[in-house]
């Protein structure tokens, strides 16, 4: 089984992953919102970090949860 096969799963049976996954998708489209300005404030630049930073929590916890799956199923 692979990691995305995983993720499905999670998605449907983890409610922590479903909240991180939604949460991830809404932070993706945060910073695509403010990718799309040519010019960025100095505040705009923190947000932009800000976002950037919390994305990638929500990621590395989505990755830990699939880990912690394959390594309670026996998975490979």
């Amino acid at each position: 089984m692979n990691e995305q096969e995983i993720a499905e799963i999670l998605l449907k049976e983890n409610e922590e992953y479903k909240k991180l996954g939604d949460e991830h998708k809404y932070l993706k489209e945060a910073l695509a919102e403010i990718d799309k300005k040519i010019h960025l404030t100095p505040e705009e630049e923190v947000e932009r970090k800000r976002i950037q930073k919390l994305k990638l929590i929500k990621k590395d916890r989505m990755a830990e949860l699939i880990r912690e799956y394959k390594k309670s199923h026996s998975v490979n």
